[in-house]
């Protein structure tokens, strides 16, 4: 679960809470029509700009934002040395036991297709074209959450315009006046928060896991080539090392010397 989101969220909704109370009650800012319009509304044009499976999909790219789950670079380059001593020591078809017990799908797929002898060109190509299509997946989920940052002032705006124009019609009764302005108003409220709260973070937080995500399967493809090839263990992990920032590779060489001054 990332805490970040879950914090985030928290923070943001309780000091908008928070300054409400300070000068008035949650009540004053709770008007059904609004939400209706904006939520309504940014859900609708959603509709009309992706296909309907897409759209359904928004529920798996919300859990993405809060269950993700990303192996460690560490834990990476520390399995993949391990893999790679074992094919060194007895030979790739080894590691096909490695492959079955595998949990990492796509690093399962990659050392089944290196134990069954795939031509090293044909084995890179196979998982590059894997990573693309995971690439493209998240970019969409990242896209939908966007168009949804934008819809929302839209509607938000257009539900202020709506109660605006019932305001100017009823001018006949100035006591109304400061009552229908707060709602007119209260729609762009919901819209700014949906907007800048919700959607546009978490297509941000979306868009950077997505990167951290990619990197891992970058290593686990150099990885496995480099098994393929024979590189020696300490190859392979200074290959993958070379994919971690200075802090990153600090952290796996100061677990290594711990683990010796065990």
């Amino acid at each position: 679960m990332d805490i970040a989101t879950i914090l985030g969220l928290a923070v943001a909704f309780g000091l908008i809470v928070w300054s409400i109370l300070l000068g008035g009650s949650l009540g004053g800012f709770i008007d059904m029509p609004s939400v209706a319009v904006v939520i309504g509304g940014t859900i609708g044009a959603l509709l009309v700009s992706f296909p309907l499976p897409k759209f359904l999909s928004m529920a798996m790219i919300f859990k993405k934002t809060f269950l993700f789950a990303l192996d460690e670079p560490d834990g990476v380059i520390e399995k993949m040395v391990k893999y790679a001593e074992r094919a060194r020591r007895e030979g790739m078809l080894a590691l096909e036991e490695d492959s079955e017990n595998e949990t990492d799908p796509f690093l399962r797929k990659g050392l089944r297709l290196a134990v069954d002898g795939t031509d090293p060109q044909l084995l890179e190509k196979i998982l590059e074209t894997d990573v693309e299509q995971i690439e493209n997946r998240h970019s969409e989920g990242a896209k939908i959450l966007s168009t949804g940052g934008t819809f929302a002032p839209a509607f938000g705006m257009i539900g202020t315009l709506i109660g605006l124009v019932n305001m100017l019609a009823n001018l006949s009764d100035p006591t109304q006046i400061g009552a229908g302005m707060a709602t007119a108003l209260i729609t762009t409220f919901y819209g700014a928060v949906v907007a800048n709260v919700v959607f546009l973070p978490l297509s941000t937080k979306l868009e950077t896991r997505s990167k951290e995500e990619m990197v891992i399967k970058e290593m686990i493809i150099e990885g496995i080539m480099a098994i393929q090839s024979g590189d020696s263990p300490r190859i392979v992990e200074e290959k993958l090392k070379s994919f971690l920032s200075p802090t990153e590779r600090k952290k796996v060489e100061g677990g290594k010397e711990s683990e010796k001054a065990a």
